[in-house]
């Protein structure tokens, strides 16, 4: 064998012009392929990251019995949520963990009822990552200390026609499903871009939600936010251990809309890869069988000397397979080298914010990640197609009988 690839490689250096430009065309191929990836996961955060925030973050932990009426949003209250939150801080993928309540409620003033979700909250500890606290336009963010003071989205506000310092009736479901009307004041209004969203929810200070509400120092839901969106599974199967009976459920199961349109957009590269791994392929095909064709009396005296025809055609495998390798390797440090200066660097993506509703969450610049996410399986995907583009010609080769290929000119 370390002589066949010691044959290999002096036929892959024998043209080096036609070997240099395959070598090329398979690197910058692999390199674009790591930039995409790099990008997606730059945009991943920048869009689905931030949309995550919004809905309510990457985890969510209730007490047993909540999913089956989760639709019903109902009060059961977290059991020694202190220890759930100690378990959470404790895992080095968590960047923030917080209590919550949640409950349905309607939102009325003069111009109607608009049915909002409820939702009690830790301002002070939520400031740290919240997107809503960072896209205020008016008033101010919450504080452990309000009372009767809530903080809306401007799509609600422009709904209801209020403004800061406002006040409106807000009606919610209590434990044992008594129902509480209160009338709450405006403290401030926030705009991500999501009319639709903003419309959804009415956020107040957990302590507030807790008195209205029947929940004596309590919370219905411990939300986790992680450093980096695609972990989720990895963080929900180690603290299963630690929280054996609680309920925890990631974004991928509670908003499958979102996990549908990662998905999707996915999968619509992968096509796009594999036809320009296609074309690169076609052109090792075609760089090898014009070796055939110039190496026939080469070939022929291998024959003659006593290589076996499947000994010929490794000969080319190998080749092919050598040519894939080179090119993975050029692949991987353009790769890198690109992602990491345009994760130093960056792009500015805000002109295109309002293309759709999730592209306004984006808010300066796009910064890649190295682009390792997928690159075991694209380096795979580009050895597999060197060695069937390289198996034609080898298979050509190995049918050369060494009497006529000695005397072909």
């Amino acid at each position: 064998m370390k002589l066949y690839l010691r044959l290999a490689w002096r036929n892959v250096l024998r043209h080096r012009r036609r070997s240099v430009i395959v070598f090329l065309a398979i690197g910058l191929t692999l390199a674009l392929m790591m930039f995409y990836d790099g990008m997606i996961a730059g945009f991943e955060q920048a869009i689905y990251g931030n949309a995550i925030q919004v809905l309510g973050g990457n985890i969510q932990i209730h007490a047993p019995g909540y999913q089956e009426e989760a639709s019903q949003m109902p009060l059961l209250p977290v059991e020694n949520d202190s220890a759930v939150l100690e378990a959470a801080r404790s895992n080095p993928e968590v960047l923030l963990a917080s209590r919550r309540i949640n409950t349905g409620g309607l939102a009325s003033n003069r111009k109607g009822a608009f049915a909002v979700t409820i939702v009690g909250i830790e301002p002070e500890l939520e400031q740290q990552v919240s997107l809503l606290a960072k896209h205020i336009i008016a008033g101010r963010y919450l504080t452990a200390a309000d009372q009767d003071q809530v903080f809306i989205g401007k799509g609600l506000a422009d709904a209801m026609e209020i403004q800061v310092g406002d006040r409106f009736t807000l009606t919610g479901r209590a434990t044992h499903d008594q129902m509480r009307n209160r009338t709450m004041e405006v403290a401030g209004i926030y705009d991500v871009g999501m009319p639709d969203i903003e419309k959804r929810s009415v956020y107040m200070s957990l302590a507030e939600a807790q008195d209205l509400y029947g929940l004596n120092g309590q919370a219905t839901e411990v939300a986790l936010s992680l450093k980096q969106i695609g972990r989720e599974a990895a963080v929900v199967k180690a603290l299963k251990s630690d929280l054996n009976g609680y309920e925890l459920t990631s974004w991928q199961t509670n908003f499958p809309e979102l996990q549908t349109a990662i998905s999707t957009k996915t999968g619509a590269m992968d096509i796009f890869s594999i036809i320009i791994m296609l074309v690169v392929g076609i052109g090792i095909l075609n760089l090898l069988m014009m070796a055939v064709f110039e190496r026939t009396r080469e070939i022929g005296i291998l024959g003659a000397i006593g290589l076996k025809p499947r000994q010929i055609s490794t000969l080319f495998l190998l080749e092919g397979f050598m040519m894939g390798l080179v090119g993975v390797a050029l692949g991987v440090m353009l790769g890198l080298l690109l992602n990491f200066w345009m994760g130093q660097v960056g792009f500015d993506y805000s002109a295109f914010s309002s293309m759709t509703s999730y592209t306004a969450l984006i808010s300066g610049r796009i910064y890649t990640t190295l682009g390792t996410e997928r690159l075991l399986e694209r380096a795979l995907i580009v050895l597999v197609i060197s060695l069937l583009a390289s198996f034609f010609p080898a298979r050509s080769a190995a049918q050369h009988e060494p009497a006529t290929a000695l005397h072909y000119v």
